[in-house]
């Protein structure tokens, strides 16, 4: 049964600010929830994390936190406690203003997900909805913390993109009114440089929040600027062997030696109670301290079969810390995407090889840390390309839609209203749909590169509403009018200009052209229709109402939607007039060719270079996997990994696990793509003739066979004035062969430039490395003279700086 709230949605009534909250709770608690069982927060039991005030001087004066009259004794809050206590320790601080501080992987994010669950369930009516917002991408020097928190609202929770009145949605209303209490995850991911200015914020407000950081980067905030007022700080500790004995125990496989309750642990623990201080002890203990670990651990030898605890003491395998650190983060994947089923339901889930895991989610790694974000949004995939690419891939896709209907929509053309034969009528049917697939793939080529800036699309929060038109609707309507007409009349110039001077030239002029009349009303028409669409699109658009749900397929399914609705609307109103004009200048066989070719295959090309669902078709469903960087099922996969624990769901956008998994799998992902690197750079010094050569050796085919074909046409319009049918596949092969030889020479032109600056960079390298070992070698002689020791050359990679004799 369907909620009254939801009911008065579907009905246009709007929700109020109530209505909204309790919505937005059980959203909240729902999705929480659910990252909660997939990561096995319970299971045995939550692992033991506790916190007590930190002892850094980071924190407001006692009496502010307490918020007492002035000359009133102030003493210090009694906020030590473990996960299950967060809620009590928050309610009692007297401002509600908290701030939580651990090192990566000490457990803020569990910290944070323990919380809004236990206060959830604890609420009443009115109380404030706890909602988890991530910081790593606002940037307070463009955007205030208010509208920032109202824009991610309205991206995880698209119904409260709701109008609202007063000109705003139901987002801002309830941060308005004092409805929302802001759990803001990760201080320390805000861009360099900006942490004061973040800091200054939210000083700005006196709103109860919760906020998260790594010590160090809230520490020097606060020193550069001043602490967060009214704000009580805790910080959580690190874990100790009794903290996770239990925990280890009863998460792993049970061993019975003689009936007693025993578990592959046991000789890990021992050694760790009994001889804390050994090698192999030591590096164990350094690197359970954190929760991520401890779960990294558990994942590892405890779902996956062949491995053995004892082997983490094993100095010969892990001589340090970080040696097991980056052991249990590269056994992790291995481990979860393990093919054996194991729980209910799992039978069925579709199996995904480790190593493709590995390197698809790599590549996700690799992208979240070149946009410097880690948010995983899917209309963002595919913009780490090169700008070049992502424009060749849409405008490809464009001129093949646009540029197939236009070839067959010529031939039963000119068969029936022209007399002239199935030769010519191939011919002309490949050259036009050639050069209109050329003309509309690079007009929306460019669209997609330059329309935004360069900038992704942003998914439409919108849904199909054929009345009721509020004031913002009908703003937008001539700003799109007047950008339907910019991309139609000149692309339909163009066109009007390759027929009259370029097909017709080469003897495939039909005659149905309408003459004059035609080539002057048929741009407009375009431009007008063009105009025409995209304000009724921006006519009918509403945001969402609450029976929407919170997810990224959701998201993506209603983009899809109207992108679908986008490509019926404009083949309607381009297609329709477009065919009826023609139609009525050229004969029905004409209108209705030109109602189909701008009615699909506009339609096609306006959808994948103007809409968010469009260029993620374009680039995340056809190119990103053909190169093998992504899987053909990517949502399905994204999904399967939230359940594995690799990734969580956040709203609309993905995240990974904790950042340190993030900074791995992009890592590893950046060492492969370098040894693939090397690898092919080999194989084409030892088994491949030089590019350049071949490169040369096409082109000059190319530019033979075009030069051979124009001599034969100019020939017999010398001869005979015009081409007839039967020299069609001559003209094609020319133009086919002029246009590859011309591709082919601009192509090699920027890939030897582009080798050329990679060659001047690696040369800068290696003259910067040759300098800095003849500084070596020269420190080293006059070591040697003083009779000092000797430096020795570091091994490549080793991040350690040299050390300096402090009598030099």
């Amino acid at each position: 049964m369907r909620t009254s709230d939801e009911r008065r949605s579907r009905r246009g009534v709007r929700a109020g600010p109530g209505e909204a909250a309790e919505r937005l709770a059980r959203d909240v608690y729902g999705q929480w929830h659910r990252e909660g069982q997939w990561r096995r927060v319970g299971d045995p039991f939550p692992l033991a994390v506790r916190f007590g005030c930190t002892g850094r001087d980071v924190f407001d004066h006692w009496a502010n936190i307490r918020q007492l009259p002035p000359g009133t004794h102030s003493a210090p809050l009694p906020l030590d406690g473990q996960l299950d206590r967060i809620v009590e320790v928050y309610e009692s601080i007297p401002s509600r203003r908290l701030v939580v501080l651990g090192e990566g992987g000490s457990g803020k994010t569990i910290l944070t997900l323990c919380f809004v669950l236990d206060r959830l369930r604890a609420s009443a009516a009115g109380d404030r909805v706890p909602v988890i917002f991530g910081l790593g991408s606002w940037d307070p020097a463009t955007i205030s913390l208010d509208d920032w928190l109202c824009s991610q609202l309205v991206r995880d929770y698209p119904f409260l993109a709701a109008p609202a009145g007063n000109g705003g949605n139901l987002a801002a209303l309830l941060l308005g009114e004092d409805k929302i209490l802001p759990v803001l995850d990760g201080f320390d991911e805000i861009a360099g440089g900006l942490h004061g200015a973040a800091l200054r914020a939210l000083n700005r407000t006196t709103t109860p929040l919760l906020l998260t950081s790594r010590p160090t980067e809230y520490s020097r905030a606060v020193e550069n600027t001043c602490v967060l007022t009214e704000a009580a700080v805790i910080e959580l500790e690190y874990l100790s062997v009794d903290d996770y004995a239990d925990y280890l125990h009863r998460g792993s496989r049970p061993v019975r030696d003689g009936g007693e309750d025993s578990s592959g642990w046991e000789p890990v623990l021992a050694r760790l109670r009994e001889e804390p201080r050994s090698p192999g002890a030591e590096n164990v203990a350094k690197v359970l301290a954190t929760p991520l670990m401890v779960g990294l651990a558990r994942t590892l030898f405890s779902d996956a079969p062949g491995h053995a605890p004892a082997d983490l003491l094993d100095t010969g395998q892990f001589a340090s810390p970080e040696a097991l650190q980056d052991h249990l983060l590269a056994a992790f994947l291995p481990a979860v995407y393990d093919p054996t089923p194991t729980g209910r339901g799992t039978g069925h889930r579709r199996q995904w090889h480790p190593e493709r895991a590995q390197r698809w989610l790599g590549y996700l790694a690799a992208h979240l840390q070149e946009l410097g974000t880690r948010d995983l949004a899917w209309w963002e995939l595919g913009t780490t390309m090169r700008r070049s690419s992502r424009m060749l891939v849409v405008g490809f896709l464009a001129a093949l839609a646009f540029g197939v209907t236009t070839g067959i929509g010529n031939l039963p053309v000119d068969l029936v209203a022209t007399e002239q034969g199935l030769g010519f009528a191939l011919g002309r049917g490949l050259l036009v749909g050639l050069l209109h697939g050329l003309v509309v793939g690079l007009v929306f080529g460019l669209v997609c590169g330059f329309a935004s800036g360069g900038a992704p699309c942003e998914p439409s929060r919108v849904h199909i509403h054929t009345f009721g038109a509020t004031r913002q609707r009908r703003a937008k309507v001539v700003p799109m009018l007047l950008r339907g007409l910019g991309v139609g009349l000149p692309a339909a110039l163009v066109l009007v200009l390759v027929d009259r001077f370029v097909v017709a030239p080469l003897g495939f002029d039909d005659g149905l052209d309408g003459g004059l009349m035609g080539a002057l009303l048929f741009p407009l028409e375009v431009g007008l229709g063009a105009g025409l669409a995209f304000g009724i699109m921006a006519w009918l658009e509403a945001p969402m109402d609450t029976s929407s749900a919170v997810s990224a397929a959701d998201l993506l399914s209603t983009n899809r939607k109207n992108v679908v609705f986008q490509m019926l609307v404009w083949m309607l109103v381009i297609g329709f007039p477009a065919g009826l004009a023609l139609g009525l200048m050229s004969g029905p066989l004409r209108g209705l060719l030109a109602g189909l070719v701008f009615g699909i295959g506009g339609g096609l090309g306006c959808g994948l270079s103007l809409t968010a669902w469009g260029r993620w078709v374009a680039l995340s469903r056809m190119w990103l996997p053909l190169t093998g960087r992504l899987p053909w099922a990517l949502i399905t996969f994204l999904d399967d990994a939230c359940r594995r624990g690799v990734l969580r769901q956040s709203g609309a956008v993905y995240q990974f696990r904790h950042a340190q998994l993030q900074d791995h799998f992009s890592a590893q992902y950046q060492v492969r793509q370098n040894e693939e690197e090397v690898t092919k750079s080999r194989m084409a010094i030892l088994k491949r003739t030089p590019p350049w050569v071949i490169l040369s050796a096409v082109v000059a085919l190319l530019l033979l066979l075009s030069w051979a074909g124009t001599r034969d046409i100019l020939a017999k319009l010398q001869n005979y004035g015009s081409l007839g049918p039967s020299d069609a596949p001559i003209v094609v092969t020319t133009i086919v062969s002029l246009a590859t030889a011309i591709g082919a020479l601009v192509g090699g032109t920027l890939t030897g430039l582009s080798k050329y600056v990679q060659a001047r960079g690696q040369a800068d390298a290696e003259r910067t490395r040759a300098n800095a070992d003849m500084i070596r070698a020269e420190a080293d002689m006059v070591r040697a003279r003083k009779g000092s020791p000797t430096l020795e050359t570091p091994p490549a990679g080793d991040a350690l700086p040299l050390q300096p004799d402090p009598s030099e």
